[in-house]
């Protein structure tokens, strides 16, 4: 029975690009590796395969090829830093919408085998507000949005949180603030978005945590390699293990909603809402 076991799916979004949203994704999945979970990271960024390149991995498979069917999901895992596992972004994720029946068994099936496997699945979403995107953050357990010090980063995070809440009735979001000058700055930078939200919103935030501006973020990109294993003992590094162990006390999901068969009909579910 240890498919009974619910899997916690984390999507990590943020309502535009720059903000560190990829590499937020890549070290936290790290990090709860660190901390011996059973971590699959879904690229589900579908413009900007960000993951592989930022790991300097090479992908052979994509999830198009289990879609296909011509492949199993653990053909398709690339092995990451620490036992992290990734499945690389393709643009079979475009095509959930319009999947077959069999597609669309296949699909379920494929991750029902991983579901012995994974403790936790996080979700690298692509920056803005595209129905693929929503359609992720919409099947996910948990929420994270990742926002930086500048005005059009926390305009779009309350305009994906608008849209969640308002269209779907989504209420609890997680928020990290990324490349904060001071602790401060962060905390000043969650209670904008928090106040707007309040305002306007059914909604509940909980702040996370900051992330320090750190300049080895920037030289571990350039030499493809994760921030904990380029500079383990870096500011950046010991934040992001900081969220790693607050993620890790979240509750799980009850069974069997948890189950990540159930995460790919939300998807799937998801998916054909928007394109109706």
């Amino acid at each position: 029975m240890s498919q009974m076991r619910p899997v916690q799916v984390i999507a990590v979004s943020g309502g535009k690009g720059g903000v560190g949203k990829s590499n937020i994704s890549v070290n936290l999945g790290i990090a709860l590796a660190e901390l011996r979970r059973r971590v699959v990271l879904l690229d589900a960024d579908l413009g900007l395969a960000n993951v592989d390149v930022l790991l300097g991995l090479k992908a052979t498979h994509t999830l198009a090829d289990v879609l296909a069917g011509t492949h199993s999901l653990r053909d398709v895992l690339v092995s990451g830093p620490h036992g992290l596992k990734i499945v690389p972004a393709s643009s079979g994720v475009q095509h959930m919408a319009s999947l077959s029946p069999r597609e669309h068994a296949g699909l379920i099936n494929a991750f029902n085998e991983l579901s012995d496997q994974v403790d936790v699945l996080v979700i690298d979403t692509a920056a803005g507000i595209s129905d693929t995107v929503v359609s992720f953050v919409r099947a996910a357990n948990e929420v994270i949005i990742v926002v930086c010090d500048e005005p059009s980063s926390i305009t779009d995070a309350y305009a994906l949180i608008k849209l969640l809440n308002k269209e779907y009735d989504m209420q609890r979001f997680r928020v990290v603030a990324n490349m904060t000058r001071t602790p401060q700055e962060g905390q000043h930078m969650f209670t904008k978005l928090n106040t707007v939200c309040e305002k306007f919103l059914d909604v509940t935030l909980q702040y996370l945590g900051n992330v320090p501006f750190d300049e080895n973020v920037r030289k571990a990109v350039q030499k493809q390699k994760a921030l904990l294993e380029f500079a383990p003992t870096s500011k950046a590094a010991l934040a992001i293990r900081s969220l790693a162990k607050a993620v890790d006390q979240w509750p799980l999901p009850s069974a069997p909603t948890g189950r990540l068969e159930f995460f790919v009909e939300r998807l799937l579910l998801a998916a054909n809402a928007r394109s109706a």
